[in-house]
């Protein structure tokens, strides 16, 4: 089973304002460490004129690459705390750039840790957090009698209908989580007398935002 993990949907900025220093911050879902160093440049060329484009990332399931940057600032002021923000929520498959004009007055080691770490912390809080999630894309037909039990039995647990056709009999495609498939399987043929054919089709990992499945 494929490790599931949290990660962003999209590409995300804010900015802040400490002492007239301008914070800006970039934060985007990165499916590999080449897209990460590429979303890096093209930071780097939109913010050229910067005092500072300071950098982290994390990606794979298992978070296995994980580097910073603190492009000039005092070592270990920028990157690592903002790759710190990173791990504290469990992110993966993630890469943020906080952007720094310089305001004219210092704000001393421990100023700069916070500003780089608020800057990294508002981006998250506006992005769409998704988890990729371990399913099963599971096969299933019966009969037109079972029609109404078995949706409101899929409505009430709000299992994931992908498709139905409406053959000589009714056969359908279910997304189901593997640790509910089980259950699924189980409450289906309860309510059918075991008058009814699932079959596991193959195994996928989906991206989930709440309730929602997202392709």
């Amino acid at each position: 089973m494929r490790k599931e993990y949290k990660t962003i949907y999209g590409e995300f900025e804010t900015e802040i304002e400490i002492n007239k220093s301008r914070f800006i911050t970039n934060i985007k879902r990165s499916n590999s460490e080449a897209e990460s160093l590429e979303f890096i440049e093209e930071i780097n060329k939109k913010y050229r004129d910067a005092t500072h484009n300071c950098t982290a990332y994390i990606n794979g399931p298992t978070k296995l690459i994980q580097r910073y940057n603190d492009d000039g600032e005092p070592q270990g002021t920028a990157g690592i705390p903002m790759l710190e923000v990173l791990k504290k929520e469990d992110l993966t498959d993630v890469v943020v750039v906080v952007t720094r004009y310089f305001g004219g007055k210092k704000l001393g080691a421990s100023g700069l840790i916070r500003a780089y770490g608020r800057g990294v912390s508002e981006a998250i809080s506006i992005s769409d957090i998704v988890w990729l999630r371990n399913f099963y894309e599971v096969k299933v037909e019966f009969d037109y009698t079972f029609l109404g039990k078995i949706d409101n039995f899929v409505s009430k647990e709000m299992y994931h209908l992908k498709n139905r056709e409406y053959l000589e009999k009714i056969h359908n495609i279910f997304y189901i989580r593997q640790d509910d498939f089980s259950k699924f399987r189980d409450e289906l043929l309860e309510i059918t007398s075991d008058n009814i054919e699932i079959e596991i089709a193959r195994e996928l990992q989906i991206q989930v935002k709440g309730d929602e499945l997202i392709y």
